[in-house]
């Protein structure tokens, strides 16, 4: 079994655990699982084609997505505790303010704080995960270009667009084409590198 048949079935079993990360309780394990395969996959495909730009790219979107849930927790922390922290919280249970203009009189600010940290997380999410479906999308082509299997240039193009509407909600949807078009591309793998055509040689009389 060569790599590149190797990296076929990891890569579309691994593609396929990813979706399954909305499954609750055990979906975030399923999905690192599956993570952990295709990027088994997708070295093993830079291996094999002797180009670890391949390799690479794809490990700069997944640095940039984990930097990205850094970041969100950074934010929305430093925002929770701007905002007052457990202090206002721990205030508003023990009044038992139940009246909607009450609450935003004496809490309005801190809320105000709160609410927009969040929006600065997301938008510094959204920026991130953009840039890492760009060096995604690269990865994705020179695997097309070496396999022949041109749907790994749609995914990566699929995912670039995705991660680009992410910020007006049709991205999540957009997303889950690509995750769909991710799993029959690794699958769509042939269990060896296409033949190269080389130019004819011209004779010398």
């Amino acid at each position: 079994m060569t790599k590149l048949s190797e990296a076929k079935i990891l890569g579309g079993i691994g593609a396929l655990l990813t979706i399954l990360v909305l499954v609750p309780t055990v979906g975030i394990v399923i999905g690192i699982i599956g993570l952990i395969l295709i990027f088994i996959a997708v070295k093993y495909i830079a291996d094999e084609t002797k180009n670890q730009s391949i390799f690479n790219n794809f490990l700069m979107n997944f640095i940039l997505c984990i930097i990205t849930i850094g970041a969100v927790i950074v934010i929305t922390i430093a925002a929770f505790g701007l905002s007052g922290g457990f202090s206002w919280v721990t205030t508003l249970q023990q009044q038992n303010i139940t009246d909607f203009n009450t609450f935003w009189a004496q809490f309005g600010t801190q809320l105000s704080t709160f609410l927009l940290g969040i929006v600065a997380a997301l938008v510094v999410a959204w920026i991130l995960i953009t840039i890492g479906a760009f060096y995604l999308r690269k990865s994705y082509n020179s695997i097309a270009e070496h396999t022949k299997v041109n749907l790994f240039k749609t995914t990566g193009l699929v995912y670039l667009i995705g991660a680009a509407t992410l910020i007006i909600i049709i991205g999540i949807f957009i997303l889950i084409i690509a995750k769909i078009l991710e799993i029959v591309s690794f699958f769509s793998l042939p269990e060896n590198l296409p033949a190269t055509t080389e130019p004819p040689k011209t004779e010398i009389v």
